[in-house]
């Protein structure tokens, strides 16, 4: 595969890609020993919610230095357990992002939730701040499981938060995670058919995953943690997919389903390609600039208290900024088009300087992990059961 950047990628306004903006909020009231994300305990947690609040915008005032034009048409407040944010704290950091770009009429402000920490007149007032979409990490509607994956609600619980949610916000997604130690294939159909009587628009559900550096991780090198074999796994996967679509929320993404109209298009926008700046501690951001006509990355500082130090500093708390080059927006496009499962244009990939050996994209067709589509790049249905492999083979 090879890449021929053109000579200014981006030159004026319309050829600039959608604005988004993460916000990353590090703390939990507990660490799940799963979780290889940048969390920390929230009672160790420094600063006001004042300190919080002008840290957020001064970065954010930074990052449109970067990217001035607007308006941010999605918002993601991820964790983290940003609903363990004071509802004032969301307001005035979606207020910095309107005075600053402007917020779409119709922008979708997204956060996510921990069943403990989503109380109704919480939601309430978190709607009232502005947020439009709730995410709900529910992980199982198990308690046996709950307790193994360190939450601290219980599946009533979750059922209780889930249906607050669906009467206060627009939309509503909950996260359940599968493939867990001893689940079967015939458990996991019951425990998902129980979710979708809830009648969710959105859930991602993902394979329980064994990260390094996590407590599970220490878990499985000592012989204590076993996952279902890669067979019990690969049929959990295709009983998600079928009682999904059978229930009106076909697969969109890799491990995201939706109903028509519902699927996030915060994340859409991102596996597209478009431009989200990462604001707080350990987030990650991609960014167009028209001044230095080329897609940058960022990266902040993970410590929450180094970052606060850094932004009352420096004016923002990244750690790194720097120009994609050729090769990098090169495998994003191929890595984040494939997760969708519509795929991503070749047309538009050209447009982006990606050209793909035709023969390697022919042997994956004929071998049945692309689709037929001449005119796409799209995994096919067995090709999303080993997308890592897919991708390795498009990328090698």
């Amino acid at each position: 595969m090879s890449t021929t950047l053109p000579a200014s990628p981006l030159s004026t306004k319309a050829d600039l890609p959608p604005l988004g903006v993460y916000v990353h909020w590090p703390f939990c009231a507990a660490i799940c020993p799963y979780c290889d994300f940048n969390v920390h305990l929230m009672h160790k947690a420094k600063g006001s919610p004042a300190d919080w609040l002008s840290a957020y915008r001064q970065e954010l005032a930074y990052a449109q230095g970067l990217r001035p034009q607007g308006p941010v048409e999605t918002v993601f407040f991820g964790g983290g357990t940003p609903s363990l944010m004071s509802p004032d704290l969301v307001a005035g950091i979606l207020s910095a992002m309107d005075e600053m770009w402007g917020l779409a009429p119709d922008a979708e402000i997204t956060l996510e939730a921990n069943p403990m920490s989503a109380p109704e007149p919480h939601l309430k007032a978190l709607r009232a701040a502005g947020v439009t979409r709730l995410s709900l990490g529910v992980q199982a509607f198990d308690d046996t499981a709950l307790k193994f994956l360190g939450r601290t609600h219980s599946s009533q619980d979750a059922r209780v938060a889930f249906e607050a949610a669906q009467r206060i916000f627009p939309r509503a997604s909950f996260d359940l995670i599968y493939a867990r130690p001893n689940q079967t294939p015939d458990a996991w159909a019951r425990e998902l058919s129980a979710a979708l009587e809830l009648a969710p628009q959105h859930m991602s559900l993902y394979q329980l995953t064994i990260e390094p550096d996590t407590l599970f991780y220490k878990h499985q090198a000592a012989g204590k943690l076993t996952l279902p074999d890669e067979d019990a796994a690969a049929d959990m996967y295709e009983i998600t997919q079928s009682l999904c679509t059978r229930a009106g929320l076909p697969a969109y993404e890799i491990s995201n389903h939706a109903a028509q109209g519902h699927a996030c298009r915060h994340n859409v926008a991102s596996w597209q390609g478009g431009d989200y700046l990462g604001i707080g501690p350990g987030a990650h951001g991609r960014v167009s600039s028209l001044e230095k006509a080329a897609r940058l990355s960022s990266v902040a500082h993970r410590s929450p208290t180094q970052w606060l130090a850094q932004v009352e500093k420096d004016g923002h708390g990244w750690a790194e900024e720097q120009v994609l080059d050729g090769e990098s927006v090169e495998m994003e496009a191929v890595l984040l088009g494939l997760r969708l499962v519509e795929g991503v244009g070749l047309e538009a990939l050209a447009d982006r300087g990606v050209h793909l050996e035709p023969a390697r994209v022919t042997s994956l067709r004929e071998a049945g992990l692309l689709s037929s589509d001449t005119t796409r790049l799209q995994a096919s249905p067995a090709g999303r059961l080993i997308l890592d492999h897919l991708i390795g083979r498009l990328l090698a």
